[in-house]
């Protein structure tokens, strides 16, 4: 899965006892009604945010993680991957999108009757 926003916060990384990593970060996505989400990022993955700043745009690829603790449920987003968006479009500001190719329909096909159902 994936997800486009803008970074409004990272986390310091934080190290437990065992030897394991985790970072947090939130975006807030460019939805109709922006949300503020967060993902985390486990062991090796925690560089990932490095040379980011918030406000940075940015699309996230991620996978949803889940578990029962005491009888209760939690889930979490995991991001795996990190990928930075120029200002102005949609498009990775390493590669832009191809334009559409240009379909043109001949007039005298355009009311043509068909035996099609439907």
């Amino acid at each position: 899965m994936d997800i486009t926003g803008k970074i409004k916060l990272i986390r310091e990384e934080q190290s437990f006892p065992s030897g394991f990593t985790k970072r947090e970060f939130v975006i807030t996505s460019e939805d109709k009604y922006p949300q503020d989400i967060s993902f985390e990022l486990l062991k090796e993955k925690c560089s990932l945010t490095a040379g980011y700043n918030d406000g940075d745009r940015l699309k996230v690829f991620f996978e949803i993680r889940g578990r029962e603790y005491n009888g209760k449920y939690y889930n979490s987003l995991v991001a795996w991957k990190l990928e930075k968006l120029s200002e102005g479009s949609g498009a990775s500001s390493s590669a832009q999108a191809p334009a559409p190719p240009n379909i043109e329909i001949p007039a005298d096909n355009a009311h043509q009757d068909d035996d099609l159902p439907f």
